[in-house]
């Protein structure tokens, strides 16, 4: 039976009831005041008693109970299809959308009730659903891009090298090192990437400005190399997340900031704070000044800052700050990127506190 046939029944039994309460309510207090014995006039006048109006108001009370049933389902069934309506259009709309149209919107009129909530939230969740396999589709046609890349250089140098005599063996073997470094490079960034999409990680209690200065430390060989002073320091900083992903995270921002930066005297800024709304790790850069817009896109994945850097043992694969945005989200943070007014990039990722800030106690204050 449809839901539409159940509140039609329901609403049809609910004016039944009621009509049959209501000829009871009549019948019990009005004809118990009727004697049911033959009334005898002082004028030849027929008197029904109370056998005769039982009699009489039986098929009466059938004839209103039927014509009370009709009303009820007739009214019922139209008052349930018309209740139902924005359930069907979210249906239709739920249909489409596995059949993969994710463009299709409920967008119900109407006053805010519980249906129109519902049909707003679907709404939503469609546009994020689209969104979502939108950028999907994007990513895995860069993936697809970036991976054939290094293959296509491979299968390249093969066969020039078969078809050269003179060809250097050693030669195309470091080539083919350095290709396949950077292949799997990117596959790990890949697995990473979806990681922490997933979260499928555990948690533990973190002290964030010690997980920075521990990534300091190990690009600090690399920031020597081309002249960049790396400046780390702050509040003492406790989140709660995965150790090795929020490594990983403060690893690519420090990385990126050392990379993409002035040719000479560079400088890198690591600083965190705790605020009272959240936990913040700000990494700020020297470097060329860039637009709005081009910052805005740089966390898509596979976006580059600039042109791909000279240093080819540290070019990356365009994934550094995507890699970044998705674990902080992982961890229910954020990623602010802005550029900054002379010229590099400044770099927020807010986290939440552990555990939530226990509500003062003013007598506490007070001492």
């Amino acid at each position: 039976m449809s839901a539409r046939w159940k509140l039609t029944l329901s609403y049809a039994g609910v004016v039944v009831v009621s009509g049959v309460l209501l000829l009871a309510a009549v019948a019990l207090w009005l004809l118990r005041y009727v004697p049911d014995v033959n009334i005898v006039t002082q004028i030849d006048l027929f008197v029904p008693n109370r056998s005769d109006l039982i009699r009489a108001f039986i098929p009466a009370a059938v004839i209103v109970m039927l014509i009370l049933l009709a009303i009820g389902l007739g009214g019922g069934w139209l008052l349930a299809g018309r209740m139902l309506a924005p359930l069907g259009r979210i249906g239709h709309a739920a249909q489409l959308a596995a059949q993969g149209s994710l463009s299709h919107r409920v967008d119900l009129e109407g006053p805010r009730d519980e249906f129109r909530d519902l049909a707003d939230v679907f709404d939503a969740m469609l546009e994020q659903l689209e969104a979502h396999v939108a950028e999907q589709q994007r990513f895995a046609a860069n993936a697809s891009h970036e991976l054939r890349t290094p293959l296509a250089i491979s299968q390249t140098m093969l066969e020039v090298a078969r078809n050269d005599p003179d060809r250097d063996v050693d030669g195309l073997i470091g080539r083919l090192q350095d290709v396949n470094t950077r292949a799997i490079e990117l596959t790990e960034a890949l697995l990473l990437l979806s990681r922490a999409e997933r979260r499928v990680f555990t948690r533990e209690p973190l002290e964030l400005s010690l997980l920075a200065e521990e990534s300091v430390e190990t690009l600090l060989p690399l920031a020597d190399r081309r002249g960049v002073t790396i400046d780390v320091g702050g509040d003492t900083a406790h989140v709660y997340g995965n150790g090795a992903l929020v490594q990983q995270l403060i690893t690519n921002l420090v990385h990126n900031a050392v990379v993409h930066n002035l040719p000479a005297e560079g400088t890198v800024v690591v600083r965190t704070h705790v605020l009272p709304e959240a936990v913040a790790l700000v990494v700020e850069n020297t470097g060329e000044l860039m637009a709005p817009h081009r910052v805005a896109t740089l966390a898509e994945p596979f976006q580059r800052g600039a042109e791909r850097t000279r240093d080819e043992d540290h070019a990356g694969v365009g994934l550094g700050l995507a890699i970044v945005q998705r674990i902080a989200q992982a961890h229910d943070g954020s990623l602010v990127l802005t550029p900054r007014q002379g010229g590099g990039l400044n770099v927020t990722v807010w986290l939440p506190h552990p555990y939530p800030a226990a509500p003062s106690n003013p007598s506490t204050s007070a001492v």
